[in-house]
């Protein structure tokens, strides 16, 4: 028999969605420590519900606990970026094709993209987009499906904070998601689905291109590229 899963204290759920809240609109930037103390003071509240809701953002993947420098905001870099965003390649397609294949209510969904086209700043807009991408992958009919892209999620989120305050697009972006979104109200499950492969995999490649050197030892594996030609770096 599996037992109910133990409630989170209000006071430690309170802490927790306004530190996560902070991370995913890119008020708390990565590499930024999170002083238990002083986040104590600003929610006026003990060390304990702090230390509680850092624990789960540590198993969330958002902030990183270590012995010598104490809990940060995890950093993001291109490996991070793309294991995520490969997760979501692999399963979110697939999601909203079986969304659209049973005819699921995509109100939700319209919503969320009104929300961001009418949003007044980066936070909101941000916000509104994560839950058009939930929108269109929670109905599809397997609950597991649904909570692992849940799990990658707010990951996916802290990655585009980060590629987002280096490059805003959001106008292209938005422009994919009504496209998307068109394609399934019409009922095309596998071009609503290709139309999302698409947009998740363009947004990865552009906010994290490859690494031309990388590249350029992987194909010539026994130095065939002359030190010369890479400029010494």
């Amino acid at each position: 028999m599996t037992s109910a899963p133990i409630p989170i204290p209000s006071r430690t759920q309170f802490v927790l969605d306004a530190i996560k809240h902070r991370i995913l609109t890119g008020q708390l930037t990565p590499g930024q420590a999170l002083v238990e103390t002083e986040l104590a003071a600003q929610y006026g509240v003990s060390k304990t519900p702090v230390r509680e809701a850092l624990k789960t953002l540590a198993g969330t993947g958002l902030v990183v606990m270590s012995q010598y420098k104490g809990v940060t905001v995890r950093m993001v870099d291109a490996d991070m970026a793309r294991e995520v965003y490969d997760v979501r390649l692999l399963l979110e397609p697939e999601a909203l094709r079986r969304t659209v294949g049973r005819g699921a209510c995509l109100d939700a969904a319209r919503d969320a993209l009104t929300r961001a086209d009418a949003a007044t700043d980066t936070a909101e807009r941000s916000l509104a987009n994560r839950e058009f991408h939930r929108a269109l992958y929670l109905p599809c009919g397997n609950p597991l499906l649904g909570r692992m892209l849940d799990e990658v999620r707010d990951q996916a989120a802290l990655v585009s904070a980060v590629a987002w305050a280096a490059d805003p697009s959001w106008q292209r972006e938005a422009a994919e998601h009504r496209e998307i979104l068109r394609l399934a109200l019409d009922g095309d499950a596998d071009g609503a689905a290709r139309a999302l492969h698409a947009h998740i995999a363009s947004f990865v490649q552009r906010a994290f291109p490859p690494d031309t050197e990388a590249t350029e030892d992987a194909e010539h594996p026994h130095g065939a590229v002359p030190h010369a030609e890479k400029g010494h770096r």
